[in-house]
């Protein structure tokens, strides 16, 4: 497991050079633009609910005293859960509708690393498009129902300090899992993907935890996050399918 995470992770080597050598910047044009007004919504829609959020949450609080101490506290806490709750819904609505454009990119990334004959499924624009909500859809709920229980942990004294390092390796997980998909859409369907994934969640682990860690640095980050993951999980997931097809050609 922490071998396919360093995997991951290293795999973001060289993908500037990858991208320009292959000219792959003019693909991500308008997931770029769908990544920036995305964030900008739910950022302030955050803004806007974390107040109410907890200004609910602050009314467990019956008593007088100390009142004033746990609004602070709630809107705290409120914030957080909107920022987590809005870090899912950014990743999963921004990579099932840039699926259109990111599979090209992956292809070409194929084609580059196996050759033009390189066996895949071919899949129009639409398909893509209806693969990727599927896939962010089903994700989305996954990612929500492992999520609440973990915030949930949070609230637990000296426990509850493994709650952010869980949550983080969560939406790490999910978010490299959208990433490889890109890939996987054109070699396996729908179901075979899913345990794919799941048998490699190391890759997409790493390739998770850069992607989250790129959404801290400012409007930078939220524009360069998606070719950059895209491309270093395309490197990997591609690898990972040859040597499945090599050693089932030696067997």
């Amino acid at each position: 497991m922490i071998k396919n995470i360093l995997k991951g992770i290293k795999a973001y080597a060289g993908t500037f050079k990858l991208i320009s050598k292959l000219g792959l910047w003019k693909y991500f044009g308008v997931p770029m633009a769908i990544s920036f007004f995305t964030a900008v919504l739910i950022g302030f829609s955050a803004w806007g609910l974390s107040d109410n959020l907890g200004a609910f949450i602050s009314k467990i609080w019956v008593w007088e005293w100390g009142a004033e101490t746990f609004r602070t506290i709630s809107d705290f806490i409120g914030a957080l859960i909107i920022i987590a709750l809005g870090l899912i819904l950014y990743r999963h609505i921004v990579m099932a509708l840039s699926a259109p454009f990111m599979s090209p990119v992956s292809e070409k990334i194929e084609k580059h690393f196996y050759g033009e004959n390189h066996s895949h499924r071919n899949t129009s624009n639409t398909e893509q498009l209806w693969r990727g909500v599927r896939i962010n859809v089903r994700n989305l709920l996954m990612e929500l129902l492992l999520t609440i229980p973990i915030i949930l942990i949070g609230f637990i004294p000296v426990i509850g300090i493994i709650s952010s390092v869980l949550l983080f390796l969560v939406q790490s997980y999910y978010a490299g899992f959208g990433n490889m998909d890109y890939t996987l859409e054109r070699h396996y369907k729908y179901s075979e993907s899913i345990k794919f994934v799941s048998r490699n969640r190391g890759l997409a682990i790493g390739n998770g935890m850069v992607f989250m860690l790129m959404l801290l640095i400012p409007v930078v980050g939220i524009i360069l996050v998606l070719p950059l993951s895209v491309t270093a999980a395309s490197t990997e997931t591609l690898r990972v399918l040859e040597n499945s097809k090599t050693l089932k050609e030696n067997i």
